[in-house]
């Protein structure tokens, strides 16, 4: 079910803006630039890799899809928008949404011994995932 303010920042998107949309909502996985293109290009051909870049861009900044980055690796993209955290899987790389609730006081305590200014606190979980770890 979509949301009101996603419906009035979906009217004036380009085809190739929703196509870039589609091919992000319609996975359950965590994408990368290069998994949008082909996916993109499926639906349009003759989209540039480019093209599908600068939508990545323009559809996060319009808070229409997640950009999640790891350290050096890609960035990926996601459907989800709430707050949640991750697990990573050192072998294949797969990524998995987990729902965590935030424990009373985490935030404040992580501010006091970074120092930061706290804005959010994201967990990422490194091991090996089910498949993997056979």
């Amino acid at each position: 079910m979509k949301h009101e303010i996603d419906d009035m920042n979906e009217r004036g998107l380009t085809k190739q803006r929703r196509a870039v949309l589609e091919v992000i909502r319609g996975s359950h996985k965590h994408m990368t630039a290069n998994d949008v293109f082909e996916g993109a290009r499926a639906a349009l051909p003759g989209i540039s890799f480019a093209t599908v870049y600068n939508s990545l861009r323009y559809l996060k900044n319009e808070g229409l899809i997640g950009e999640i980055q790891f350290g050096m690796d890609a960035n990926r993209y996601d459907r989800k928008l709430s707050r949640h955290d991750h697990a990573i899987c050192n072998k294949c790389g797969e990524i998995v949404d987990l729902e965590l609730p935030i424990p009373a006081g985490l935030v404040k305590k992580a501010a006091e011994l970074s120092r930061f200014e706290a804005g959010s606190v994201e967990l990422t979980l490194r091991g090996l995932c089910p498949a993997c770890s056979k």
